[in-house]
């Protein structure tokens, strides 16, 4: 069983593998001074649970780097003194943790880090902190590709952003408009609704599948990473026999115009699956969903609850793995 030794391990290696970095990549675009290695924190002997061990690290991860007692050199190679590839190391390995964690230590994580880049820009507005950190928030949690994008993540944090004055007026506004996308069909609230027709010309509404889960796949005709999607759950021996079985309904929905396009590709999808079209363009035009990018996924409960949203299909195949193995 895993205890908070097993978190200082990890530590130590990332502050290992940082160290190396910075001895390796020190002369080129870094001016006259050393970078130095991200500064991972370490987790006091007195936390002796795992639980307290994650929460400590999630927490006070930043707070090294963003102290506001010291000034580092920062350029476009250099962020606080450290090279900015191991930033963004450094913040990927970060949401990995933030990620695993419940929603309230996840949301108050994004509060505790957009507080402590501020306080680096109030305090040195030469400093690229706060501009490099938004950046890559954005970048990991809001990019249509990004592997690790989390809407119910980056809410809090653009919604602190929407609002900040140290955020041009314009940026602001673009915040903000993120923020209310995200707040759509947030993971543990009633899916929205719709009606969609089948090719048939018949009109069902996504309430009416009935079905332990369902998987709401927002699809194109010809896209290739839907056409993955689709092989996957036809020949994943699990996810095909959830779908056959009727424990998983599948809403393959199509919410653009090219319906002759539509209509050509239906001996691609499996004629189990809920194959349809928003005939009336209402997902799209009234906004029912934040589909910013085609495929998206939507995993929902027995009574149309949002347990994924919009997630990397990789994520939503492992969770219905382990649905099958309970």
């Amino acid at each position: 069983m895993a205890n908070c030794n097993d978190l200082r391990g990890i530590t130590a290696g990332f502050t290992a593998l940082y160290i190396m970095l910075a001895t390796g990549c020190g002369g080129s675009g870094a001016g006259k001074f050393q970078p130095h290695a991200f500064p991972v924190p370490d987790v006091p002997a007195m936390v002796t649970s795992m639980e307290d061990a994650k929460e400590y690290f999630i927490l006070n991860y930043w707070n090294e780097f963003t102290d506001t007692s010291a000034l580092y050199p920062c350029d476009s190679a250099v962020v606080n003194g450290v090279l900015k590839e191991e930033v963004e190391q450094a913040l990927a390995d970060w949401l990995a943790f933030v990620g695993s964690a419940s929603p309230e230590l996840s949301e108050k994580s994004m509060a505790v880090l957009f507080d402590r880049i501020s306080a680096c820009e109030a305090r040195d507005t030469a400093s690229s902190v706060f501009e490099t950190v938004s950046s890559l928030i954005e970048k990991y949690l809001y990019d249509p590709n990004s592997p690790l994008r989390n809407e119910d993540l980056y809410l809090p944090f653009a919604t602190r952003m929407a609002s900040c004055r140290l955020v041009a007026p314009a940026r602001r506004e673009a915040y903000g408009y993120d923020a209310g996308m995200c707040s759509l069909n947030r993971t543990g609230t009633p899916a929205a609704d719709f009606s969609f027709s089948d090719k048939d010309g018949r009109i069902r509404t996504l309430y009416s599948l009935n079905a332990d889960f369902t998987l709401l796949f927002f699809s194109n005709p010809g896209c290739e990473a839907c056409k993955y999607i689709i092989d996957e759950l036809k020949s994943d021996p699990v996810l095909e026999s959830m779908v056959s079985s009727g424990k998983v309904a599948v809403a393959n929905i199509y919410i653009d115009e090219d319906i002759e396009s539509w209509y050509g590709y239906q001996n691609i999808y499996p004629k189990e699956w809920y194959n349809g079209y928003d005939p009336n363009f209402i997902i799209r035009t009234d906004l029912l969903y934040n589909v910013r990018a085609i495929p998206s996924l939507y995993l929902l409960d027995r009574d149309k609850k949002v347990i994924l949203k919009d997630a990397p299909d990789i994520r939503v195949f492992s969770y219905l793995h382990g649905i099958a193995e309970q």
